[in-house]
Order: C-alpha cells, then structure tokens, then sequence
C-alpha cells in the first residue's frame, strides 16, 4: 500500500525489478509505505474498500491493515483477504520490464514474501483462511503451483459484492471453499448494488462508473456490463477522502470522457455536469482513464472541461490506450476504438487527440502493445512512422508485451525470445520519446508544493542515471 507520493505515474515504479538504484531508496521514490494509525493505513486501494463496505454492511468485524502491521491483527482472525492488482509481475508492464532486466519485479516480490511471512505462515497452521481478490487473480491461472503451495484457500475473480459474504460465512465456518470462484454475469452487481466506501481510499480515487462499450478484443474490461453512477453517490464518497485528509480526486472508470453515455459519443450535458459539481468539492483532480477518440470526437467540450480543471491546477493526468499505429491492426484488434471514427482512421484519431491533450495540459500515460496476434513487420513501420508524428506532443509512451486477456486469453504470450529488430526500435524509440519530455514533467508535476520541490532533484537525477545506464549499454537515446 502506497500512495507513491501523492503521484498516481509513479506508480509504475512498482513494475520494475530491482535496478541500478539502491532498494530502499528506490522504495522511498516510487513506493513509500502508506501512513497508518494502529496498523490501520490512512488510505487503502478503491477495489479492497469495496470489499470492505459490502462485508461491514453483513454484519462482519472487519480491520483493514497495511501489510507491515498485518502480525497483530492475525492473532484473532479467522479469514485474511489479500487485494493483488499484479501479483506475479504478469501484467503487460512489469512483465516487459521483467523480460527486459530478467528480474522479478518488487510487486511480485512482495507478493510473495507477505504470504510466506512468518506472521501468515504461523496463521494458516492454526487454521487462518486466505481469500484473494482483485483485478490481478487472473494470474493466479498460471501459477497453480504458488497458490497450493503458499495456501490460497480461494481465489474469487470478478466484481464480488454480491458474493463475498457467502464466500467469508462459508470459510469462517471451516466449510470447504471452491478453489476458485468466478462470479456471473447474473451475479455482477448493478449500479445500486455497489455499496459506497466507508474509508479513505489511495490519492482520493472515485469510481463513476464500470465497463466500457468499445469491446477491444485483448481487454478484459469489456466482458462487464456498462453502468454509471450517479453524481450524489460519487460526491458521497468524494467525502468520504475529505474527512480522510484527503481532498483530491482521481475519477476512475475506463473512459472518463463517455460518463452517462450509452455508446461510444460523450453525453455534454452529464460531463459537464459531473465535473462542474466535483471541482467545486476537491482541490485536485485527475482521470484514471480516458479514450483518444472521445476526446477527438468533441473538441469543444474537451475545451470546455479542460478550461474548468485548469482554473484550479494547471495539468492533470490519464492513462490511455494508444496500442498500435496501423490501421489494420487496429480493425483486427479493436474496431471500436477509433469509433465514432473509422478504425482505419485510428493513426489520424491518434494525433488529433493527442493534440488536443498537448494543447490543454492533459498529460497522457500511453501503453502501445506489442507482439499481439498476428502483429507484422508493415504494423511495427506504421507504428513507429506514428511515433515521429507524436515527438511533439508531451506524453509518457510504454511499450507493453502482449498478454492474453480479454477475448484473447486463449491466445499464446509474447515473449522475449520473439523480440524483433523493429521491436527492439520502437522500444528505443519510446524511450527516447519519455527522456525527452521528462523534465518537462518533472518540473509540472513536482511543483505544487514544498514537498514535491524538495523530491524533484532526486527523480532528475534517477533519469541522469536512466540515461547513462543505457548508453554504457549501448543504447542510443536522443532526449
């Protein structure tokens, strides 16, 4: 648990292996333990105060602790449930990273070592069950071995509020427990269903709603119905941070720009209502997610909500879904996510919302994809032709290896063993696209504060040291 300094991007540290930076420094800088008050942290993940919300409504005596202060609280408890969002470093970040550096990533590593701590070792003799959840246990698929070894009594894939009571009576009763339970869509929970956090969660992060309508065939997301919640139900729980000390915003769902929608164009009036009413209650705000071709479709009202957010900050910050710069992979892969464009028109989408971005001080966290199925040599060029276009256009672009999710699960890993000149190119190529405009995100996003001013000398020197690093290794980069 981390709140990684107040910094959602630097999150991604978590991917990585251990590096060229001491372990303990490089934890301080990317993922500082979360503060806590009798083992309690301040804040905990949105997914697991959920969790948390749905079981106190049944009637359950429930403590959420930070790992570190877990021995305690375990002397009594009769089920733990663990939240993993990358629990053995398979998702599509940290396993390139883990390719990369062959070296496991510190998720992974600390999976791992909080399930086999003395402290949990010593519980599961005494009976202690071990439920897990999350958006990460489908990894726990390929990895059937850990879960029997290290005891996970039951893995519950999918949203769970409307199991995991059954699910916590059954293993607080001694019952037997499914080794996996994966819930349906007629257990899927509608909007009214989903109970409302009762404690803080990490950086302030809101749902405003679950699913998307885009149905790229690699995502996992689009395999859940689309709801939205209304806009009392997120400024409840906007207050709920605020009491926390917290009285920023992360609007998470998996496009922000479609809020109220029912198809693939934003709804004006219910975006622009739901951001009028939410800055008038934080101080901050930023999006988990948003889409290119949203923000493409409506450059006015793009504007409109831009000119609102930077009357109170002067940037804020999205992850979004670049994946590929050919046209026709993207017309295999994900035909709805250039809509209400054509997909192959997908390169053009890609520029102009990344101009508008530019243009209004939205920094985007790009993910391009590589190695999916049937990915050729003619896609590879397109994509890097994009990336020269996208050079001027501030933004974070990770190159990502293809993982099986989604409609594609079925589907073979890409690994590093198949990696290409021309992956190896647009890979280079990415990273000299981050180092140089780092600095220019180094000074915006480190500079609300005396905190953040005194923190930024060490990320420039940690990029200093990227550098060098990689041209010792014979890596040419031109930042």
């Amino acid at each position: 648990m981390s709140d990684y300094h107040r910094n959602e991007f630097l999150g991604f540290g978590t991917c990585a292996p251990s590096n060229f930076i001491p372990d303990f420094l490089y934890e301080r800088l990317f993922f500082p333990a979360m503060k806590t008050f009798n083992g309690a942290p301040v804040e905990a993940p949105y997914g697991l105060r959920k969790i948390e919300a749905e079981l106190v409504k049944e009637g359950f005596n429930v403590s959420t602790v930070a790992p570190q202060y877990l021995e305690s609280h375990l002397e009594e408890a009769k089920v733990l449930g663990i939240h993993v969002m990358d629990p053995f470093g398979l998702g599509p970040a940290s396993s390139t990273l883990a390719a990369v550096m062959k070296k496991e990533p510190f998720l992974a590593r600390g999976f791992r070592n909080l399930l086999g701590s003395p402290e949990v070792r010593r519980a599961k003799r005494r009976g202690l069950k071990i439920l897990v959840g999350g958006p990460g246990v489908w990894q726990m698929h390929y990895r059937p071995s850990f879960v029997k070894n290290y005891g996970i009594d039951c893995v519950i894939e999918g949203e769970a509020e409307n199991v995991v009571g059954d699910i916590f009576k059954a293993a607080l009763r001694g019952e037997g427990l499914p080794a996996r339970y994966e819930t349906s869509i007629g257990e899927t929970p509608n909007a009214d269903e989903i109970p409302e956090i009762i404690g803080p969660s990490v950086n302030g992060l809101v749902e405003i709603g679950r699913g998307c309508c885009r149905g790229c065939s690699f995502c996992s997301v689009t395999l859940r119905p689309l709801r939205w919640f209304p806009i009392e139900k997120i400024l409840r729980e906007m207050e709920v941070n605020r009491k926390g000390k917290n009285a920023g915003v992360i609007l998470h769902t998996d496009d922000v720009m479609l809020y109220g929608s029912k198809n693939t164009l934003p709804n004006e009036g219910k975006l622009l209502d739901l951001h009028e009413r939410v800055l008038k209650n934080c101080t901050g705000i930023s999006w988990s997610h948003c889409s290119l071709a949203a923000v493409a479709a409506n450059p006015g009202l793009f504007k409109k909500i831009a000119d609102g957010i930077r009357q109170k900050q002067p940037w804020w910050g999205a992850e979004i879904g670049l994946e590929t710069g050919s046209p026709e992979l993207a017309k295999k892969m994900m035909p709805a996510k250039a809509h209400p464009f054509k997909p192959e028109d997908w390169p053009d989408v890609v520029r102009t919302g990344m101009a508008l971005m530019h243009d209004n001080m939205l920094v985007p966290a790009c993910t391009l994809i590589v190695g999916v199925p049937e990915e050729t040599e003619s896609d590879l060029l397109k994509t890097l032709e994009l990336m020269d276009d996208l050079r001027t256009f501030r933004s974070l672009i990770v190159p990502l290896f293809f993982v099986p999710m989604g409609r594609l699960s079925d589907e073979d890993w890409f690994k590093d063993t198949e990696v290409s000149k021309l992956h190896i190119e647009l890979m280079t190529k990415c990273v000299g696209h981050d180092l140089h405009w780092i600095g220019n995100l180094l000074d915006i996003g480190f500079a609300n504060s005396w905190r953040e001013r005194v923190l930024r000398p060490f990320y420039g020197l940690f990029t200093s040291l990227a550098k060098f690093q990689m041209k010792r290794a014979g890596i040419s980069v031109n930042s």
